[in-house]
């Protein structure tokens, strides 16, 4: 996967994502280490976000050839920061197997992303020979059927995109709606009231929306104890755990059992 790896290998993951069965965790931290570490865990695959993160381009790449190199068939998608084709075009150059593309609000907005990720005359995505390609090895075939390969997914994270829901999951090319928690929790004026129930009934809209429509409907869940009570929310998927979350929580049980060792 990951651009440069065996068709079937590609095909297979997205089998897997679309059918509710890959599990991924998120990455803000930059390093290749983070990936490596994802593997070793049995995670299917990584999402590398650049929206608010401080990873340049070269970071994300340098993370996409590690996950090509561990062990196994680890996938990646990347969140740019913007739905802005540009951004979109540097980051699928790159080769990812999928984007997480925040702030879809409209229908209108996720038509620009799909255009984003297909070449004319089908969209309006710049054509280059990048690692995406195989360098221009197969250049030809990437150009004329990369996007089939690839997996879009359309955040709602406001109450406009929970509202035009249905829309968005109706729009070709869209493969998957994402629900981002804080974000939305915060638009509907309950930030961070996570049993909130305007909170619970847009979740469900958007699970509704999806299921409408034969898409798969996943979110972030940073905490391991929020993930039975997301799956009763109906999700099909979670990206779960965060590494920098991860890595503090371990920290404050190692500094616990430390002191109650110390105190015994």
């Amino acid at each position: 996967m990951t651009g440069l790896a065996d068709a079937d290998a590609s095909d297979g993951f997205r089998e897997s994502f679309l059918a509710g069965d890959a599990l991924g965790t998120w990455l803000s931290i930059g390093h290749p280490a983070l990936v490596e570490a994802a593997a070793r865990a049995g995670f299917d695959y990584v999402a590398i976000d650049t929206e608010h993160t401080t990873m340049s381009l070269e970071t994300v790449a340098e993370l996409v050839r590690t996950a090509a190199g561990v062990p196994g068939d680890l996938a990646v998608f990347v969140r740019p920061a913007s739905n802005d084709p540009v951004r979109i075009k540097r980051v699928l150059d790159i080769g990812v197997d999928g984007i997480i593309v925040p702030k879809i609000d409209t229908v209108d907005d996720a038509r620009e992303l799909i255009s984003a990720t297909r070449y004319p005359p089908n969209g309006e995505r710049g054509v280059a020979s990048g690692r995406a390609a195989g360098y221009g090895e197969h250049f030809v075939d990437y150009v004329e059927d990369g996007h089939a390969d690839l997996l879009v997914v359309a955040q709602i994270e406001s109450a406009a995109g929970v509202e035009n829901a249905a829309e968005i999951a109706d729009v070709d090319g869209v493969d998957s709606l994402f629900i981002g928690p804080a974000d939305l929790s915060a638009s509907l004026g309950v930030f961070a009231e996570w049993d909130a129930p305007e909170l619970a009934d847009a979740m469900a809209r958007v699970v509704e929306a999806g299921n409408a429509a034969g898409l798969p409907v996943g979110t972030l869940t940073v905490r391991a104890e929020d993930i039975a009570a997301r799956a009763e929310h109906g999700f099909d998927y979670q990206i779960a755990g965060k590494d920098m979350t991860s890595l503090i929580e371990s920290g404050e049980r190692i500094r616990e059992r430390y002191a109650e060792c110390a105190s015994e």
